[in-house]
Order: C-alpha cells, then structure tokens, then sequence
C-alpha cells in the first residue's frame, strides 16, 4: 500500500494529462463518462425490449465499478488525499459513483448518476483549453461579486409576487368558478405571469384581472433583464480593473496603477 513507485506512476497516468499515457487516460475516462450519461438517458426511456434493459443495467455496473476504482486510486496516488477530496472534482467524482448504491435502497436515486456531465468539465484541461477556464472563473468572481446585489433584487421580487398574488385573489377570487381559490394558488400564478413561463392552467376571467395580469407580464420583461444587467456590469468592471497598469511601489512593494503619483497604501511619493 505504501508503494512509492507505484503511486507515482498512478499519479502521472491519472492526474498529468501532459504526458502521453496521461491523456490517453483522460481521453478514456471522458468517453466512459459520455457514453456512461447516455446509457442512463437511453435507460429511462419507455418500451424498451427487456433484452436492452438487461444491457443497459450491466453497463451502468460496469462503468460504476470502473469510476469506483478510478476514485479510490485518485485517493491513493495523491499526495494530499484530504485535499482532493475536497476539492471541487473530488467531490464530484465521489457524488458520480455514489448513486448506483444508493439506489439499491432508493431505486430512482441512481439516475443521480447524471452528476457525472460535470466531470466532462475536465476536457478543458486535457486539450489545454485553459483560455475557456480563465473565461469561466472570472465569470464566477463575476457572480460571487453580484450575489448580495441579485440576493436583494430576489427579496424585492418575491415581495412583488406575493403583493401581486394577494391582489389578483382581492380582485378574482369572488368570481364563481375562480381558479384563484386561495392566496397562495394567486401567488403561483404571480410567478409563472411574472416569469413570462405562462402555462395557462390558471387565468383571470374579469377585466380588472386581464389588465392586471398584462401589467405582470410587462413587470415580468423588465425584472428579468435586472440580474443579467447587475452580472454583466460586474464582469465588465473585472475585465476592466484587470486591464489597468500597474507598478510596484518601491517603499512598500504594494501594486498600485501605473499613473498614481503616490502609493496608495504608504503615501510615498512615485
């Protein structure tokens, strides 16, 4: 088990997809993942012959056991085993191949085994895409900077919904035959109006509902344009802050732009 060759052979194979064995591993492991998620979709599908089914299951046995393993031996070449653990992809390994077994008590549980697409996030790596990750990262600073903004704006939502929910029901739910029977069903289609979704199974019939109803439907355009804008002001000001110069001041070797005439942190004079 403490076999320092061995583990570090595994851990070119499996964690250095620069070198030849190592992404002829990676390449592997990502069309085991494809046609893994595929047999899961295909498996769920009605009237297939029982044959197919038996296929099917056997396949999705096999390729658990091969994530399994692939899991365990991820854990014993690493060198900080904790670590990968959890870590972003080894939680995601582990969350992949825990399904199957669950569904042995919990049937539909195992078609949690879907979770494996985001392993697929690895093919960014190993075709040295890395341009898409730094795209990808500065997009989820982006989002983590705008949280508190987007948390605000969904508060003021859901006080509109239910604001607009309990006025529908003031207005429609006299009516005889009303599907807005109480304040929550009201508040449901506040969502759904609101959203522009617009299933249909519930709509106002008096005209003071109808005008109220276009009402929310135009809000609806409006409010869901707001966390798109917040997000893409974030991003361009990331963009934009990554693009000033900078210099290093000599006194205390903070970064500051290039164009201050003094630090900003020391006061000394640039």
């Amino acid at each position: 088990m403490n076999n320092r060759d061995l583990k570090r052979r595994l851990y070119i194979i499996i964690f250095r997809s620069d070198t030849p064995n190592g992404k002829l591993f990676d390449v592997v492991l990502l069309w085991a993942i494809v046609l893994s998620v595929v047999l899961i979709v295909a498996e769920s599908m009605k009237g297939l012959p029982p044959i197919m089914k038996t296929v099917f299951m056997v396949s999705e046995y096999v390729f658990t056991f091969f994530f399994t393993l692939e899991y365990i031996c991820r854990l014993y070449c690493s060198p900080h085993p904790k670590h990968y653990a959890l870590s972003f992809f080894g939680i995601v390994d582990l969350v992949s191949t825990l399904p199957l077994y669950i569904g042995w008590i919990f049937g539909p549980m195992r078609y949690l085994m879907i979770v494996r697409t985001f392993r697929l996030i690895r093919v960014f790596r190993v075709f040295k895409l890395f341009s898409f990750l730094e795209e990808g990262d500065m997009l989820m600073r982006s989002l983590l900077a705008s949280s508190r903004k987007i948390l605000v704006f969904f508060l003021f939502v859901v006080i509109m919904v239910i604001s607009l929910g309990t006025v529908m029901y003031m207005v429609e739910g006299n009516v005889e035959g009303t599907p807005f029977t109480d304040i929550p069903t009201s508040i449901y289609w506040a969502v759904v109006t609101m959203t522009t979704v617009g299933y249909g199974d519930i709509a106002p019939v008096t005209p003071i509902g109808r005008l109220l109803s276009a009402i929310v439907m135009l809000m609806g355009y409006t409010i869901l344009a707001v966390p798109t804008g917040i997000v893409s002001a974030q991003f361009i000001y990331d963009r934009e802050k990554l693009r000033v110069p900078k210099r290093k001041c000599p006194e205390c070797g903070n970064s500051v732009t290039a164009k201050a005439h003094y630090c900003s942190f020391c006061g000394k004079e640039l």
